[in-house]
């Protein structure tokens, strides 16, 4: 089961002392390319004033972002998103909000990664308001499956290489989706991966890397129109290897839970 250490396990280990960087053997996106992207921030009690970036996050309202389950590290500080932000060791015109709210979803399990729901929903403590460089991200229709092969951008500050340097600068690289039937079967993730998965790469030079997790896999529909299709969950310790794609929580089968969620708890 653990040949592989996972991507969230990667995570947990360095949470002490969070990175930032880039997806691996992506290039850096055109600055505010991907306007809901956002940067999860944490600060110790110690010096509750300093936040560093943890994780990725997408914009879905005004009042709420919408990141994996297993970003949420069970350690005394706070939690706070940047939005607008491209290059995190530069001031600009970004700007953070404090988390008002953390719902997990209900069924995620922490130590069982492999039967999914990885994903949550934080309620800042004051609504996002637009600029050019903010958007909100548009959702995918309930059940929508992508078909093998289908191309969709990864963003994130992730390192650029495993164990590397980190890079302030907010990354992209263009993935293949990874069929169902391809990802678990025997050499690729086997049982590690459920349908409310999806998984993009593979092929052993481009994927996520520590820092990406909780950030989107962006698809265009048929309308044209990005959507959120996928949150970057796991991956190989060593983020790329042949036949072990990055795993995405697949947003499509959440997405009723979303906005129920949000209307319950003091709304969109």
């Amino acid at each position: 089961m653990f040949k592989y250490l996972l991507l969230t396990l990667c995570l947990r280990a360095v949470a002490a002392n969070p990175l930032s960087g880039r997806v691996v053997a992506g290039q850096e996106a055109r600055p505010h390319s991907w306007p809901w992207q956002a940067s999860l921030q944490f600060a110790y009690e110690h010096d509750p004033d300093f936040f560093q970036h943890m994780c990725g996050g997408s914009l879905i309202s005004a009042n709420w972002i919408l990141t994996a389950a297993h970003c949420i590290v069970d350690v005394p500080g706070r939690f706070a998103v940047v939005l607008g932000e491209h290059n995190l060791e530069r001031k600009g015109n970004e700007y953070l909000r404090h988390i008002q709210l953390i719902i997990t979803h209900p069924r995620w399990n922490p130590i069982a990664l492999e039967k999914g729901n990885d994903i949550a929903l934080l309620r800042m403590a004051q609504p996002a308001y637009s600029t050019p460089d903010i958007q909100i991200a548009n959702l995918p229709s309930l059940n929508k499956v992508l078909p093998n092969g289908y191309l969709c951008y990864i963003t994130g500050w992730g390192l650029t290489q495993p164990f590397g340097l980190p890079s302030p600068t907010l990354q992209q690289a263009l993935l293949p989706v990874v069929d169902h039937a391809t990802c678990t079967s025997p050499y690729w993730w086997s049982y590690m991966v459920t349908e409310n998965m999806v998984c993009a790469g593979g092929d052993g030079v481009m994927g996520g890397c520590q820092g990406d997790s909780g950030g989107p896999l962006n698809c265009q529909n048929e309308a044209g129109l990005w959507v959120i299709y996928g949150i970057v969950s796991f991956g190989p310790i060593s983020c790329i290897v042949d036949k072990k794609p990055t795993v995405f929580t697949r947003v499509s089968a959440y997405t009723d839970w979303v906005y129920q969620t949000m209307e319950q708890n003091g709304g969109m």
